[in-house]
């Protein structure tokens, strides 16, 4: 990424090699790629530095749009504070409501429970037409996915902040998380 700097001001951005007229000059943009960066600072085109102190997680936070700074030879490019997403559902002034995170993280694993579960519900339907019995192992590892499940959902639901939802999927250096793992079938 490049920026055009005018009066020590940040005037354009590039994102990808443009064409570009400066002055009564007009440049190819292969210029970004073929050029050495102090010919192109020459011109005022310098290579856009990436501040990412303050980008957040898309799926959890609302990042600001970058904000580009010039000093000292510098082009930075930067993010402003990010915003937590909503935890719990809103509800708008017309009535219709927004989901929150714990709403849309508990989905994920009901239906995680689900597709895991439906792998075995044969069985269910074998012994309901035919009489035949689900086997023992195959009926305790349906219960402990429902049960695992509704006990993601009480920790998702027991998230004070956005934090301490992400906090539930962070793996510790042996792979497991907070949030724990469905068990598998016998």
């Amino acid at each position: 990424m490049w920026a055009l700097v005018e009066d020590n001001n940040v005037t354009q951005v590039f994102t990808r090699p443009k064409a570009i007229t400066i002055g009564d000059n007009q440049y190819p943009s292969n210029i970004m790629s073929v050029w050495s960066a102090e010919d192109l600072e020459a011109i005022g085109i310098y290579e856009v530095v990436v501040d990412n102190t303050n980008l957040k997680d898309e799926k959890y936070y609302i990042n600001t749009n970058q904000s580009f700074d010039f000093a000292n030879g510098t082009v930075t490019a930067s993010y402003g504070t990010a915003t937590a997403k909503a935890l719990d559902d809103v509800t708008e002034d017309d009535g219709s409501v927004t989901r929150g995170l714990k709403y849309n993280h508990k989905e994920i694993i009901n239906a995680q429970a689900s597709g895991i579960l439906s792998a075995t519900d044969w069985y269910r339907i074998r012994e309901a037409d035919g009489g035949t019995a689900v086997p023992s192992n195959v009926s305790t590892h349906r219960t402990a996915v429902r049960t695992k499940a509704n006990a993601m959902c009480t920790q998702i639901d027991g998230a004070a902040d956005v934090d301490a939802l992400i906090a539930l999927y962070a793996r510790d250096e042996d792979g497991t998380r907070p949030l724990g793992e469905f068990p598998e079938l016998d």
